[in-house]
C-alpha cells in the first residue's frame, strides 16, 4: 500500500512516501475505506512539528494531547471514500458505502472528548489508499459533491459547530470571525449565517470579498484590526482560532455578557490580557477543540441538505504531501488544500 508516514517530531522531511506498507485490516465492528481524498489541517502540521508544548512548559514538543506520540503514523484526519471491507460485527451491505468520516476516535459524553484519540495521531490516518475506521465513525454521505470537496469539511465544521455550541450563539446576535479565510474561520461564516447571526469576519484585503459572498455582513481589514473594531461597535462573540497580538482587543470588543470562544493560537498561542475587561464586563471565556460526534452528524445533514458550500483550494497527489503541508502551512489561499491518493 501507498502512504505517507511520520517518522518522527520536526520538518516536511520527517514525511516519509512509501509503497510497500501491508494493507490494514479492520478488526471487529470496523470498516476499511478506499481513500478518496483527505483534507490537511492545522493540526497535522502542528502535530508534525510537536507544537502543542504541556501544561508546565509551552515548548515542550508534544502532539495535540499534550502527550508523546507513537512513530511512524500515517496522518490525515479528513477523510472521503468507500467502504471496500468490513470486520466482524459490521454488515456486509456496507461494502460500496460511500462516507466521510468522523475523526473523533471517542465513545461515552462530552467529558470523553477531552481525552479523545484523533485521526491521524493515535491511530492511522488517510494520508495511504487504505484506511480502518470504526464502523459509526463512517457517516453515509449522499452528495453530488466530489471527494475532494467532501474532505475539505469534517474537521474545520465539526470545530465550527463545537465553537458555536459552546458558546451558545442565537438568532440575531453579532458573532465576529478570526481566521476568515481559512478552514474554521470559513466554516464559523456559514454555519453562523446558517444560525441566524450577524457574521463579522476579519481576514486580509485580498480575501475580504470570498467571505462576504460566504455570508459575512462585514468585513474587518486584519493589518487594522484595532481601528477597525471601534468602527464595529460591540460585539456578542467572538469566535477565535488566531489569538496572538490580537486577543485583546478582541476581548474589549465583546458587549458586556458577552461570550469568547477559542479553539487555536495560529498568531501566537500565550496571550497578555487585562483580567478587569473580564469580570468587570462579566464576559465568558470559553475553551473548545475539536467537535463531538453529534456535532459531526449535525454538519452531515447540512452537507447533504446542500446547505454550505465546499472550500476547495487546491488538491496535491500523496506523493507530494510535504510541499503540500509547506503551502498549506503559507496560507496563500482561502478554504482548504485537499490530498488525493496517486494514480495507479
Amino acid at each position: 500500500m501507498r502512504a505517507v508516514q511520520l517518522t518522527g517530531f520536526g520538518g516536511p522531511e520527517r514525511l516519509d512516501y512509501r509503497d510497500d506498507l501491508p494493507e490494514p485490516e479492520p478488526s471487529a465492528h470496523e470498516v476499511r475505506i478506499r481513500v478518496g481524498a483527505t483534507g490537511i489541517n492545522n493540526t497535522d502540521v502542528w502535530t508534525r512539528e510537536g507544537a502543542y508544548g504541556s501544561s508546565d512548559d509551552p515548548s515542550a514538543t508534544a502532539g495535540w494531547r499534550r502527550e508523546p506520540l507513537e512513530f511512524p503514523r500515517v496522518q490525515g484526519a479528513d477523510v472521503a471514500g468507500r467502504i471496500d471491507r468490513v470486520g466482524p460485527g459490521v454488515g456486509e451491505e456496507r461494502i460500496g458505502e460511500r462516507v466521510l468520516v468522523d475523526p473523533m476516535l471517542y465513545t461515552g459524553g462530552e467529558r470523553e472528548l477531552v481525552d479523545t484519540e484523533y485521526l491521524g495521531s493515535e491511530r492511522d490516518g488517510g494520508f495511504a489508499e487504505l484506511v480502518t475506521v470504526p464502523a459509526g465513525n463512517a457517516h453515509p454521505i449522499d452528495s453530488e459533491l466530489g471527494d475532494a470537496e467532501l474532505a475539505t469539511f469534517p474537521t474545520a465544521y465539526a470545530t465550527a459547530m463545537r465553537m458555536l455550541e459552546r458558546a451558545r450563539v442565537r438568532a440575531g446576535e453579532t458573532v465576529l470571525v478570526t481566521g476568515a479565510s481559512g478552514g474554521v474561520g470559513s466554516a464559523l461564516i456559514q454555519l453562523g449565517a446558517l444560525r441566524g447571526a450577524r457574521v463579522v469576519a476579519v481576514t486580509t484585503a485580498a480575501k475580504a470579498e470570498r467571505a462576504a459572498k460566504l455570508g459575512a455582513e462585514a468585513v474587518l481589514d486584519r493589518a487594522d484590526l484595532a481601528v477597525e473594531l471601534e468602527r464595529t461597535g460591540p460585539v456578542d462573540v467572538v469566535a477565535d482560532v488566531v489569538a496572538g497580538p490580537a486577543f485583546s482587543p478582541l476581548l474589549r470588543a465583546l458587549a458586556p455578557l458577552g461570550r469568547y470562544v477559542v479553539a487555536g493560537g495560529i498568531a501566537g498561542p500565550l496571550v497578555e490580557t487585562d483580567l478587569r475587561t473580564i469580570y468587570l464586563r462579566q464576559v465568558e471565556l470559553v475553551g473548545s477543540s475539536f467537535g463531538t460526534h453529534e456535532d459531526f452528524a449535525r454538519v452531515v445533514r447540512h452537507i447533504a441538505a446542500g446547505e454550505l458550500r465546499p472550500l476547495l483550494a487546491g488538491t496535491y497527489p500523496l506523493h507530494r504531501l510535504r510541499e503540500a503541508q509547506q503551502d498549506f502551512k503559507a496560507k496563500d489561499f482561502f478554504g482548504k488544500l485537499v490530498v488525493l491518493p496517486d494514480a495507479a
